[in-house]
This record gives C-alpha cells, structure tokens and sequence, in this order.
C-alpha cells in the first residue's frame, strides 16, 4: 500500500507541477504578488496531495506570526517543509542556494518571487549581496526564512550553523524565531515517504544583539527540540 500510494503520489504532483511551474513565467511577468499568489497555488497543490495519497498531515506549535518582520530559522530534514513554510508564513523571502537559482524556467520565476540567493562558498561579496537582498525583502515587510544548516540532513543529525545565519542575524537586527521540524522521519531521504504527522514547533523569540555564540547555541538548540523530544507521529 505504501509503494502505490508513493507511486499516485508522484505521478500527481510531478504530472501536475510541471504546467505550474512553466506557466510561473507567465505570473512573473506581472510582479512579485502575481508571482507569491502563482507559488501558493502550488503549494497548496502540494498540501493536497501529500495529504490525499501520502497521509502525510502537519501539526503546528507555537506561535508563527508578528507584528513586524522576522527571522525564521528552520530545520531542514526534506523537500516537504520548503513549500510548506511559504504558504504557512505568509511569503516570506526564503534564503535559497545559487544551485536551485539556475534552474532553467523555475530559478528565474524563483527570483522574482523574491528569494534571497546564497554561494555556498560564504564569500564576503556573497554575503554582502545576500545582506543586500535581505534588506529589500525588510523594506517591503516581509519576514526573512533561512535554513540555517546549508542542506537537508538525516533525522538525529544536528550539524553546525553555517555562516549565513549569523550574518543576517548581526547586521538585520531583527528578532529570530527558531522552528524545530521532523520531517525526516516521514520524508527519508532514501525510501519511500511513510503516512504521519509532521511537527512545526514555532520556539520563543531570540532578541536581537546577542553575542554571535549565544545565539547560535540558542537557535542550534530550538531548531533541534524535536529531535530530543522524539520526533513525528507516525500514522
């Protein structure tokens, strides 16, 4: 049962986001808004489908939305989580590798939906400009979503902060809010997808103008909560 449901699964979603995304062009070309209502569409597709074959569900903890802008900063276990959070968030500016920006068709509509691209390699003219693009999503009063570990990792595994996080943290000044997720453990890597419930654990506000150690030991510690607590329900 689980093969044939992973298998509608993909022929649904695949089948059906290919349309979507080439059609993303055609939203692009009228702004950013035509652009984030385009990206919703599509993640709402997503929702729908995981939800329908998959019997993937999500649960959400924590308080998520503020009067002003914020960092959000989240675990990264699978794909299930980079178009759930645009949608559950309210279009924010999402921190994206330079790899999935040159992605013919879908990097350039990424673009103008405003996502803030990042070189792995952390160069100083990388950074600048990702503080750059930062600020502009600030000014248009959107909120900032960065996963802080640079890739997906396996369920247990809490690796290091890259360098990003504390960058934007140090020079945007804004509150961080860290997001602990478990969608690894329904979203292997390898394998096929199992049917439960992913958490979404929203933790308590960092203040801005911490010492850099504090608060990556802070953000370190939330983004990782579910990982001591046990981790998603399985259905």
């Amino acid at each position: 049962m689980i093969a044939m449901r992973n298998l509608l699964f993909k022929i649904v979603f695949y089948a059906g986001s290919v349309p979507i995304v080439l059609t993303s062009v055609i939203s692009a070309a009228f702004g950013t808004k035509a652009m984030i209502a385009h990206t919703h569409f599509w993640t709402q597709y997503h929702g729908l489908t995981t939800r329908t074959f998959l019997r993937i569900f999500k649960r959400i903890e924590g308080e998520r939305f503020y009067d002003s802008p914020v960092l959000y900063v989240a675990k990264h276990q699978a794909m299930y989580e980079t178009l759930e959070l645009g949608r559950m968030l309210r279009h924010p500016a999402i921190v994206m590798k330079q790899e999935l920006a040159d992605i013919p068709v879908w990097g350039w509509a990424a673009k103008r939906y405003g996502v803030i691209v990042v070189d792995r390699e952390a160069s100083a003219g990388a950074l600048r400009r990702m503080l750059r693009e930062a600020r502009v999503a600030l000014a248009a009063g959107r909120s900032i979503l960065i996963f802080p570990e640079g890739t997906r990792v396996a369920p247990g595994e809490q690796p290091p902060l890259k360098a990003g996080f504390a960058g934007l943290y140090q020079m945007l000044k804004i509150p961080v809010v860290p997001i602990a997720i478990d969608s690894g453990l329904v979203w292997p890597r390898e394998g096929p997808h199992l049917p439960g419930t992913v958490t979404f654990r929203f933790g308590t506000p960092i203040p801005p103008g911490l010492p850099r150690d504090e608060a990556e030991a802070r953000v370190h510690a939330e983004i990782n909560a579910l990982e001591r607590d046990g981790g998603a329900a399985r259905g």
